[in-house]
């Protein structure tokens, strides 16, 4: 992953990981050292290749034993990995690497805890775009280990017509046609907050509707006229979006929906606490 990569030399460089004078100064160059990570609270883990890959970066010298695998989940107290090395590598590596993991591992976890607050119905948790910049293939990534389900990449991978779009346009039903013409694969969802946007919607058939920022009894309705209006070559997916939390997902996810799209589990989860243990050889 060139993304990755990258992220990675930023993040070290950033960090002064190659001039890490505490090190240099008070360990010696060629002291060896093991260490074990492990986890201090339950969750779901993500990002162990992205862990190992930091001190590849820095040089071949680590070896690992990998003990839980991405998806896991992890309890208090579990060993993730063993790794040994040299003392400096580690050191030097230590918190850029425990970083990454951290913030994975935390995604992971608070989209695993709304996947199993919406047991109670059929919708997939899905994620959005609201991910740091340059974060975006780790946080996605995250979601999937988590159980949720990634939306749209960016915005070359799907239409999605919000309400600042449709001011500009005229007639829905004949953009979205002319779109079709040139995207011939590309789904086509459209963001609606009233009854009278969901008839457009239904007009121009979008792909999938999006009940963005209304009430439970509004989408109630709103979901009610789609399936009414559905036919046998046209039921389009509903999306709910819009401030759902872990109390209100499990009224939403009662209802007839297929996806329940949830901004905070990308851009308010707290990271995992995980830490590195280090002995001297």
């Amino acid at each position: 992953m060139d993304t990755l990569n990258t992220l990675i030399k930023i993040a070290l460089e950033e960090d002064g990981a190659y001039n890490d004078i505490t090190s240099k100064e008070f360990v010696q160059e060629n002291k060896t050292a093991k260490a074990v990570l492990v986890t201090n609270k339950d969750g779901i883990l993500s990002g162990v290749d992205v862990f190992v890959e930091v001190f590849k970066t820095l040089g071949d010298e680590c070896r690992f034993i990998i003990e839980k695998q991405d998806g896991a989940v992890i309890e208090k107290g579990d060993v993730i990995l063993t790794m040994s090395g040299n003392a400096r590598t580690i050191l030097s590596g230590e918190r850029t690497a425990l970083n990454l993991l951290q913030y994975m591992s935390g995604i992971a976890t608070l989209t695993n805890d709304f996947v199993k607050a919406a047991s109670n119905g059929k919708a997939k948790i899905y994620d959005t775009r609201k991910i740091l910049p340059g974060y975006r293939e780790l946080a996605k990534y995250s979601v999937k280990c988590g159980g949720g389900v990634n939306h749209r990449m960016g915005l070359f991978d799907m239409a999605l017509i919000k309400d600042n779009h449709l001011k500009f346009i005229k007639n829905i039903t004949a953009a979205v046609a002319d779109f079709r013409k040139k995207y011939k694969d590309a789904k086509i969802e459209m963001e609606c907050e009233n009854m009278d946007e969901v008839k457009k919607a239904l007009s121009a058939r979008a792909d999938i509707i999006m009940l963005d920022n209304t009430t439970h009894t509004t989408v109630s309705e709103m979901i009610d006229f789609i399936r009414k209006n559905s036919t046998q070559d046209y039921r389009p997916e509903i999306e709910i979006s819009g401030g759902i939390n872990l109390d209100t997902v499990k009224g939403f996810a009662k209802l007839d929906v297929d996806r329940i799209s949830v901004g905070m589990i990308t851009h308010s989860a707290s990271a995992l606490d995980v830490s590195l243990e280090i002995t001297i050889n």
